[in-house]
């Protein structure tokens, strides 16, 4: 959840490469239509978040219940990401560093969740899986396409874009997990599809780290 180490947002450092903290950048460094982006990811992802964790506890979903902490999560990430939007190129990396933390927790927690499951949990509903599973997959190709042109900038802006990207992912195993839910009778395709998802947030933390840790490291 490659790496790129183009900074498209500008960053402020003295002659001898030092950062000299959140100094405010010119709007002209961020990317034409970034900020919009952001704002309209913000509001999709807390809209969806509250539709999912209410669904997910109808509906006894460990899957949809993950999939509506990381829309929680990344709404917050969205947040903190046009906080610092302008900021020194380091400050952006720490961000990132933070947000990467956050994804690694909620991998651990996701998993947990799922472990809990095979021991107290019982059969979810499967038709409301599936259609709030639809409902999340189009918000969430929809806040992918806004950002994809993104994708390749430094870690701060890798992280926004590895979120949501997952996020989709998501949205696509909650569907096959109501199919086999469905299909089956039986909670299992919901544990196997909620541990995919924190395998996917565990490897995306430990990702956008090393990006954040290369761009700290830089001179």
């Amino acid at each position: 959840m490659s790496a790129h180490h183009h900074d498209h947002t500008g960053s402020h450092h003295d002659g001898h490469g030092h950062d000299h903290g959140p100094v405010l950048q010119p709007g002209a460094t961020v990317p034409p239509g970034y900020r919009m982006a952001l704002w309209v990811a913000l509001a999709v992802n807390a809209a969806m978040f509250a539709l999912e964790i209410g669904a997910g506890l109808a509906s006894g979903s460990v899957s949809l219940l993950a999939d509506a902490i990381d829309f929680f999560g990344d709404a917050a990430n969205y947040a903190l990401s046009i906080a610092v939007l302008s900021f020194a190129v380091a400050w952006r990396a720490r961000t990132a560093m933070l947000k990467a933390a956050s994804m690694l927790l909620f991998g651990l927690a996701v998993a947990g969740r799922a472990l809990w499951s095979v021991v107290h949990g019982t059969t979810p509903e499967a038709m409301t899986m599936g259609a709030v599973g639809l409902l999340a997959l189009a918000a969430n190709v929809g806040v992918a396409l806004l950002l994809y042109r993104f994708r390749d900038g430094d870690a701060n802006m890798r992280s926004v874009w590895l979120c949501t990207r997952n996020d989709a992912i998501g949205n696509l195993a909650v569907l096959a997990a109501a199919l086999g839910v469905f299909g089956t009778g039986t909670r299992w395709p919901d544990l196997a599809v909620a541990a995919v998802m924190a395998g996917l947030a565990l490897t995306a933390g430990v990702s956008v780290l090393q990006h954040a840790r290369r761009e700290l490291a830089a001179p």
